[in-house]
């Protein structure tokens, strides 16, 4: 059964170690992450955007399958279902749902009406053993067609976030979501120990996993970070296996591609990204 990411959080905060949030888009993508969780013995978080969840139909849909696999899979290790940058409405589509975890992205409202909403959810969150991720300070980068610029989150910001009773907190630090530009300046490691002074023992998350190079991974989980995103990796690995499979020009048999096989070497692409991301992470064996 699903299960809230506070407690596997909490955890990996204690135990040095992260998380791995990875973005789940469609039924080959779920089988792939869930399949290299339990081989790996790792706990496990499946984000959903506001974009695919409505590619999927909805919430309801998407709780049904992965509830399904679950079981249909015999998956023992904790499994969140979580909501990748959800705005405010969509925070209680979800919780209504039968979603284990919500993220509210309050981050592009004025402090104080985010520190407001956050309040709310915070309340209906606990009602019902669901945890809630808050923001402060913008990713940069695009997801879903919002666009953030990255900004250093305001570390008197995130306490103020943080005391509210939110789970764990996704805080600005120079990431970006998608590819890192040649001139990025990196992750700012001097605001990331601030937020975490004032923070105490709050998971913090880094988002926009792709393409940090690891010595800022690791980094950075020693300064508190217990859950990392990952969704372009993922995104750019399936799309390259399986170009190379259509190009390949296999499978024509007069009939069109089957798409169990067109999709197969996407499904271990995927397999293999996560398990490299569970390693660095330090994820693995820790269900």
């Amino acid at each position: 059964m699903l299960v809230s990411a506070k407690e596997m959080l909490v955890k990996a905060k204690a135990g040095h170690y992260a998380v791995g949030q990875f973005n789940i888009n469609n039924l080959e993508w779920t089988k792939a992450v869930l399949q290299t969780a339990q081989e790996n013995n790792s706990p496990v978080i499946l984000g959903v955007s506001e974009g695919a969840g409505k590619y999927m139909t909805g919430y309801k849909t998407i709780v049904g399958m992965v509830n399904g696999m679950l079981e249909e899979m015999g998956i023992t290790v904790p499994v969140a279902l979580h909501l990748d940058h959800g705005s405010y409405d969509h925070c209680f589509k979800c919780i209504e749902a039968g979603f284990s975890s919500v993220m509210f992205d309050g981050s592009h409202y004025p402090i104080e009406e985010n520190i407001e909403k956050t309040k709310e959810l915070v309340g209906v969150c606990a009602a019902k053993g669901i945890s809630l991720e808050a923001e402060v300070g913008s990713i940069g980068g695009e997801e879903d067609g919002v666009v953030g610029m990255g900004e250093c989150a305001d570390p008197n910001e995130c306490k103020a976030i943080a005391d509210l009773g939110i789970d764990f907190l996704a805080a600005g630090i120079g990431n970006i979501h998608g590819k890192y530009p040649e001139n990025w300046a990196g992750l700012s490691f001097e605001t990331l120990d601030a937020i975490q002074k004032l923070t105490g023992d709050m998971p913090l998350v880094l988002h926009g996993g792709t393409g940090i190079p690891t010595d800022m991974i690791k980094r950075a989980i020693e300064l508190g970070v217990a859950k990392i995103n990952v969704n372009t990796e993922c995104q750019l690995t399936f799309a390259e296996a399986t170009r190379k499979y259509i190009e390949s020009g296999k499978d024509l048999e007069g009939k069109g591609f089957d798409p169990r096989k067109l999709l197969a070497p996407g499904v271990e692409a995927i397999k293999a990204t996560v398990k490299e991301k569970m390693e660095i992470f330090g994820s693995v064996n820790k269900a």
